[in-house]
């Protein structure tokens, strides 16, 4: 028996670090998203152990300014994409300046120097990605999903959607249903 599921990597990924923090006594106070506050002296051992164990699921504790501020600006452009109402009514750089407090030349050479790909592919690939769920979902149209993700047009979703997966959204779809398809025949 096969079984199709969805989730929501920022719900998951708060149930772990909840989940070890709680494993390990810490005590703490969620803040932001990948930013915790941890309320007592914590020894370099067990913090060592959390990171061990945080391992395991992808999850990495980020001690460099840099790498702090990277994760910050996916976090940023994450949050933008998959939650509608944050995306801003401003331009995306004054957002991540504003909310970062930074100047976005710095932030895009930073994140352009660690990740070896810009500020725009990042947010294209986060938008393919979400279009990609919502195909999978089936609950909207395809016009929906470009409306939903900020998109001029279903063909500009289009364009771009070919250019990172090689597929039109339409194509992907079917293959999608296919794959059920056959999943059901099983």
């Amino acid at each position: 028996m096969k079984l199709n599921f969805n989730y929501d990597g920022n719900v998951a990924c708060k149930a772990i670090l909840q989940d070890q923090l709680e494993k390990f006594d810490i005590k703490y106070q969620l803040l932001d998203l990948g930013q915790i506050e941890i309320g007592d002296n914590v020894s370099e051992n067990v913090l060592t152990e959390l990171q061990v164990c945080l391992t395991k699921y992808g999850i990495q504790i980020i001690d460099n300014p840099k790498g702090q501020l990277i994760q910050k600006i996916k976090d940023a452009i994450i949050e933008i994409v998959y939650e509608k109402d944050k995306f801003p009514n401003i331009t995306i750089s004054q957002y991540l300046s504003d909310k970062l407090n930074f100047r976005y030349g710095y932030i895009t050479n930073v994140f352009s120097e660690y990740t070896f790909t810009s500020i725009e592919n990042f947010i294209i690939i986060q938008k393919i990605e979400r279009a990609k769920k919502l195909i999978i979902e089936e609950k909207l149209t395809l016009t929906e999903i470009s409306h939903e993700l900020n998109y001029s047009s279903v063909a500009y979703l289009s364009t771009q959607f070919k250019k990172v997966t090689g597929l039109t959204p339409s194509m992907f779809k079917r293959i999608v249903v296919k794959k059920r398809e056959l999943s059901n025949n099983d």
